[in-house]
């Protein structure tokens, strides 16, 4: 069986995705696949994959990884690949269209407005957010360029900084808690990780520091709050139409609500990412989850 691992790819997470392709490369099994290491650093360099691959996985974040666009020129050379449809990812690449899709089904996410420049930024309707807000790229991934903002001052800079990196900048009404992700694969939903940072949130940084990092532990949460986890991230699988295996992102209060932040379609998978130490959790090894996202996508 021929399977390419696609990645490098032109997004501002091209370093995330490097390191996230050379892991996949390197854990597959060599006595089992015939394994074709497929850097690309153009859009068109994708075009040069051979047609004979029984199988794509997508080690891209990012635009043209997460977004859809490479998706679909997979579906137009009838190749497979694992993860979700082009729609799907497209959606959930977008922060805006991923929280009113939950929102229409009782999924709970912070409030949130969206500006497409400066001149549409409106401070009364964020001080009806109140202080402090996030402000980020609304179609970014691994907290580049996003901002925790406290203060009016600010606003501006970050929302200027934001449309550096996309054409909408979002700015989301802060909730306190903690971070926790739910990974999902094929619809069975694998344990829990807590994420807790010296930083003021899980930023770039602390996602990718060795030194200055954030501390990711599988937990064990209280049967009804699991179960509010569990039934969550079941919505949102379904909700999404998602395929293959996705990342959902919360924020737990201590009064035990859960928000959801985001879906990720093609999270990070170095050795030490989020979803391999859950599947470790439920006694995968990174080479069997590997397998695993395989004969499901087949």
């Amino acid at each position: 069986m021929k399977v390419a691992v696609i990645y490098g790819g032109i997004s501002s997470e091209r370093e995330v995705s490097l390191k996230s392709g050379k892991a996949m490369v390197e854990n597959l099994k060599k006595d089992k696949y015939d394994v074709l290491d497929f850097k690309i650093d153009n859009k068109t360099d994708v075009f040069n994959l051979d047609k004979d691959v029984d199988l794509v996985i997508l080690g891209l974040h990012g635009k043209f990884g997460e977004d859809g666009c490479i998706q679909s020129i997979l579906d137009s050379m009838d190749i497979k690949y694992c993860g979700c449809s082009p729609l799907t990812s497209g959606i959930l690449m977008d922060k805006n269209f991923t929280k009113t899709i939950a929102r229409q089904n009782d999924i709970l996410t912070a409030d949130w407005l969206t500006v497409k420049s400066v001149d549409e930024i409106n401070y009364d309707d964020i001080d009806r957010l109140g202080y402090p807000v996030f402000i980020k790229p609304n179609s970014g991934g691994s907290s580049v360029a996003t901002f925790f903002v406290k203060d009016k001052e600010d606003v501006e800079n970050a929302v200027r900084e934001g449309l550096k990196y996309d054409e909408i900048v979002m700015i989301e009404k802060y909730i306190k808690g903690v971070e926790y992700t739910s990974f999902v694969l094929n619809g069975e939903i694998y344990p829990t990780i807590k994420i807790t940072s010296e930083q003021e949130f899980f930023n770039y940084e602390a996602k990718y520091s060795t030194t200055n990092g954030a501390k990711e532990v599988v937990v064990e949460l209280p049967k009804e709050l699991d179960e509010k986890v569990l039934s969550t991230s079941s919505k949102c699988w379904n909700a999404y139409n998602c395929k293959g295996y996705v990342r959902v992102d919360y924020i737990i209060t201590d009064d035990g609500d859960v928000y959801l932040l985001e879906l990720n379609t093609l999270p990070g998978m170095t050795e030490t990412s989020l979803i391999p130490k859950s599947a470790a959790a439920r006694g995968l090894s990174y080479s069997d989850l590997l397998d695993k996202l395989i004969e499901t996508s087949m």
